[in-house]
């Protein structure tokens, strides 16, 4: 941790918490742990089977190279969890319907759901240690992890009760045994964003292992902290939302205003505004209001209250 960083050094979590290095043995998968799926059938093979245990499903297309590499490790990873996850593959050429309301730009893309809902996700051919750190999230084999992803719990908790410090002092404690957990330098970066310590955030970001710079957390961050400097060159809001009253279809003030809204924390209210550009003229400024959501929706994370509602909306203005 930076001797910047406003939460300070040290606590009774740096000493508590610790870390195996055992694992169980890995049980037979079931024959049928590995599926493709069609539109008709996503519903049974996919929200209905997730209420069992988690379904990741598998967007890809034969004419990806990436998909190509990424299939077979995803496979593997899946096969060793020995049934606690389930993996669908979607041929989005031959069904793009659910891609599409799901909003995925761009292949491979994979999306974990549970209980009948998306809960997580991440997009591109990443490494193969992310893939099996995703499913021991998920509820997949552990490999040794079982302490990390307790203390991350544990810090997730505590950013929940609004205790930034011992957050802040688990994600440190964490970094001391596993320096390379993208988890937790994402976690520790993200509260130096939000209290305003926008360069230590950086220097955590910049410090992050080569190979997990492409985590979905921490590109998560990286873009939270892009869209705040974006924000901070757009002006006053006031100025803006006195566009908007005189002139509703002042597209380019709306979305301006959005940009702030977000840096502020408004999420609900960023989205709703670029929504309605969406709304009244889809295609404006090369549809960069749809763009724009999309970032923010992997600002936020794709489980955040904000981002689903919005992805809703979405889906329903551009098909129904």
């Amino acid at each position: 941790m930076s001797d910047s960083n406003p939460f300070g050094s040290g606590s009774q979590y740096a000493t508590t918490v610790q870390f195996g290095n055992g694992a169980d043995a890995t049980t037979p998968a079931p024959a049928d742990v590995i599926k493709d799926t069609t539109t008709a059938s996503f519903s049974a093979d996919v929200i209905q089977e997730s209420r069992n245990q988690p379904v990741l499903v598998d967007f890809w297309a034969p004419w990806c190279g990436p998909c190509r590499q990424l299939g077979p490790m995803l496979e593997k990873a899946v096969m060793a969890a020995g049934g606690r996850v389930k993996m669908v593959k979607m041929n989005i050429d031959e069904h793009p319907a659910i891609a599409g309301q799901l909003g995925i730009q761009s292949i491979p893309a994979v999306i974990a759901f549970r209980d009948g809902q998306p809960v997580d996700g991440f997009m591109g051919a990443v490494p193969e240690s992310q893939i099996s750190e995703f499913i021991a999230k998920l509820g997949g084999k552990d490999d040794g992890k079982a302490a990390i992803e307790e203390a991350l719990a544990a810090a997730a908790d505590a950013r929940t009760h609004g205790d930034s410090q011992t957050a802040a002092d688990i994600y440190g404690a964490i970094l001391q045994q596993a320096p390379d957990s993208a988890e937790a330098a994402a976690g520790l970066a993200d509260l130096l964003f939000e209290a305003g310590d926008h360069e230590g955030a950086s220097a955590i970001l910049d410090g992050v292992p080569e190979d997990k710079r492409d985590h979905a957390a921490i590109a998560a961050v990286r873009t939270r902290l892009s869209l705040a400097a974006q924000a901070a060159e757009l002006g006053d809001a006031g100025e803006l939302e006195k566009r908007l009253a005189q002139n509703p279809a002042d597209h380019q003030a709306r979305f301006d205003l959005a940009m702030i809204q977000n840096a502020r924390g408004e999420r609900t209210e960023a989205a709703d505004n670029l929504l309605a550009i969406i709304r009244a003229d889809r295609g404006w400024n090369d549809e960069a209001a749809r763009t724009q959501l999309l970032q923010f929706f992997e600002a936020w994370g794709m489980t955040d209250e904000a981002t689903l509602m919005a992805r809703r909306k979405l889906s329903s203005l551009l098909f129904s």
